[in-house]
């Protein structure tokens, strides 16, 4: 690692950055260091543009992955380098607002029963069940299962605030049965090292393997990811009368706005508008012809 990438880490480190965003904003200034081929601390604001452009037509990445790798270098120029005025250098690309893929409860269903082994089930019933991100099921402790209170923590989340949230009977239940047979000691779902089990998280791969792999099993046709196990929570608890406030606070949302996209993805919700048609007298089409050619006047 180069004395300026060493000062980056130290810098995210500092102002206590998670270890996930940490890698990936690392990964993302060495791929521009690799491509450019020159001092990081020589470039100017045209490496910048070039570098944005090959991102976006040569290699044709999701804008919200360019996003990623833009935030990346604002933060090595404007907080490591103190070069403020390449911040209008690094526009952002326009984000497309799509709404998130959601599951039905059946198919959540059928996406636990097709997990591989207990391993598996339990990671996705715990998510599920917690509406948890990847992260936190990675740094998931048992100590933070409360069963007496039947809550469970979540540590050092995105926003680094933690939170409870309730314990489903049935996935303590699971948990317990997993307990019995894997005995984590300090993390719940514990990683390896070596191809041995350590005390440890697992990566956020392991998990996303285990997703794929039981969408593929249950034949759900869906891009299925790790985070639509969060988002069918969401919605499902909207659509069982949870009002979007206690949602935003389930999910560990800082913003409201991020919470109300839900809203979007709720059947009840979204059936329960009149349509204005169903208010309208419309004539019968009995009578109507069924030629689409012109008719010319007689």
């Amino acid at each position: 690692m180069t004395i300026l990438m060493q000062r980056m880490r130290e810098e995210l480190v500092r102002r206590t950055y998670s270890e996930t965003t940490i890698r990936s904003y690392l990964q993302a200034v060495e791929a521009f260091r690799q491509h450019i081929q020159k001092r990081l601390d020589h470039l100017g604001p045209d490496d910048l543009r070039r570098y944005q452009v090959y991102l976006l037509e040569d290699r044709k990445l999701a804008n919200g992955t360019v996003v990623i790798q833009i935030s990346a270098l604002r933060f090595f120029y404007i907080k490591v380098l103190k070069r403020r005025d390449m911040k209008e250098d690094l526009p952002y690309p326009k984000r497309l607002k799509r709404l998130p893929v959601v599951l039905s409860q059946e198919e959540v269903s059928r996406l636990i029963d097709c997990a591989r082994n207990l391993f598996h089930r339990a990671m996705l019933l715990t998510m599920y069940a917690a509406g948890l991100r990847r992260s936190e099921l990675c740094r998931l402790k048992v100590s933070n299962i409360d069963s007496q209170r039947m809550m469970l923590r979540i540590e050092r989340s995105k926003n680094g605030v933690d939170r409870d949230v309730p314990l489903s009977a049935k996935l303590l239940e699971t948990l317990r049965e997993y307990w019995r047979w894997m005995r984590p000691k300090t993390y719940l779902f514990p990683g390896t090292q070596n191809g041995w089990r350590a005390d440890k998280p697992i990566t956020p791969k392991v998990i996303w393997e285990a997703v794929q792999q039981a969408a593929k099993r249950a034949g759900i046709q869906k891009h299925v990811t790790p985070h639509t196990l969060r988002h069918s929570y969401a919605t499902h608890l909207l659509e069982a009368g949870a009002d979007i406030r206690t949602i935003q606070m389930l999910l560990g949302h800082a913003d409201l706005t991020h919470t109300t996209v839900y809203l979007h993805l709720s059947q009840k919700h979204l059936q329960a508008a009149p349509n204005p048609l169903d208010h309208i007298q419309v004539p019968s089409t009995a009578q109507l012809q069924r030629s689409r050619r012109l008719h010319k006047p007689e």
